[in-house]
């Protein structure tokens, strides 16, 4: 992708600057994400990504094998409770 230079108002860039913190990510990283998507869009992201990984910390998460039989487990239910019905 083509580079031009590109000049930002300190607030703009403070502002990128505490995203790409918040993200653990690099500012450069952080402003292809706003010039992509704008400032809150992606301030949203971010912090939606903090809380998820919070809860994971703080252990609300289930592993992804029990997910999936819960999962298969509800549609079998379901197939039986409609074709029973049928």
């Amino acid at each position: 992708m083509p580079t031009a230079p590109l000049t930002l108002d300190s607030a703009t860039s403070r502002r990128i600057v505490q995203l790409a913190r918040k993200a653990g990510c690099t500012t450069e990283e952080m402003l292809q994400f706003v010039l992509r998507d704008g400032f809150n869009a992606t301030a949203e992201d971010v912090r939606e990504a903090g809380l998820a990984n919070a809860e994971l910390d703080a252990g609300g998460a289930i592993p992804h094998d029990v997910a999936m039989r819960r999962a298969r487990a509800a549609v079998e239910r379901h197939a039986r409770k409609h074709s029973k019905a049928a």
